[in-house]
């Protein structure tokens, strides 16, 4: 029975983020945002499953990138579309829809790709979407109708779905040891998480995401400085 349990996690995340579409398709914030979140902890929970019972298999690696596609695709895409349509411009509405595109791209990137084992490149799907309805939870309907906030969402858009697809080194939280200099930036984005999360609470989300970003790209350089100091 244990190597059932990964894939029932891994529907569990399914599920959440099935009820996070419909949730957001009717611009309810606040289920989409728990949705979502709750599918995140099962997408954590059903790899750590399947090691912790060494239950791997290749149905339930197929199983997550589809589940995936719909919590962490989907759901986000769909967020933007509504966040688009209150804007006032219904046109631009469907332009939301390219981080699903993308967020496909990047999940059949990721699963033929060797690099990432204990770190990422590009942006993770799960991240993007905690980012898009993080954004979408406090969202007020009377500012919604202004072309500045439709070009504002627009670039939005367009910026997370080259995030999702580029080949930026993004650090994981997958702490190595518990050597402190080693899981530095791990530590940080922790600390700088529970910080924000007290004081904004779920509109702190977007924020920890790019934080998230922005010290990935600054351990990149660091990175490229210490490989090129060592090359001399």
């Amino acid at each position: 029975m244990k190597k059932y349990i990964p894939n029932l996690l891994t529907i569990c995340n399914l599920l959440c983020g099935s009820v996070a579409v419909l949730s957001a398709y009717n611009a309810d914030y606040t289920v989409t945002v728990i949705l979502v979140l709750a599918a995140a902890v099962f997408d954590f929970l059903d790899g750590f499953a399947a090691r912790l019972l060494k239950a791997y298999s290749p149905i339930g690696k197929e199983l997550d990138s589809l589940a995936d596609m719909i919590s962490f695709g989907l759901a986000p895409a769909v967020v933007a579309c509504t966040l688009l349509k209150a804007s006032g411009l219904q046109e631009f509405a469907y332009v939301g829809l390219l981080i699903a595109a993308f967020s496909a791209l990047r999940l059949a990137k990721f699963n033929i790709d060797e690099r990432q084992t204990s770190s990422f490149i590009g942006l993770p799907t799960p991240a993007n979407a905690i980012f898009w309805v993080g954004l979408a939870y406090p969202y007020n309907q009377s500012i919604g109708n202004c072309q500045c906030v439709t070009i504002g969402l627009t670039g939005l858009i367009l910026l997370s779905c080259f995030l999702l697809v580029c080949n930026l080194p993004m650090y994981s939280l997958k702490f190595k040891s518990f050597n402190a200099k080693e899981n530095f930036w791990q530590i940080l984005l922790v600390a700088h998480s529970i910080m924000f999360l007290i004081l904004l609470q779920v509109r702190a989300l977007p924020t920890i995401i790019l934080f998230y970003v922005v010290t990935s790209i600054i351990k990149m350089a660091g990175d490229k400085r210490k490989f090129s100091h060592n090359k001399k």
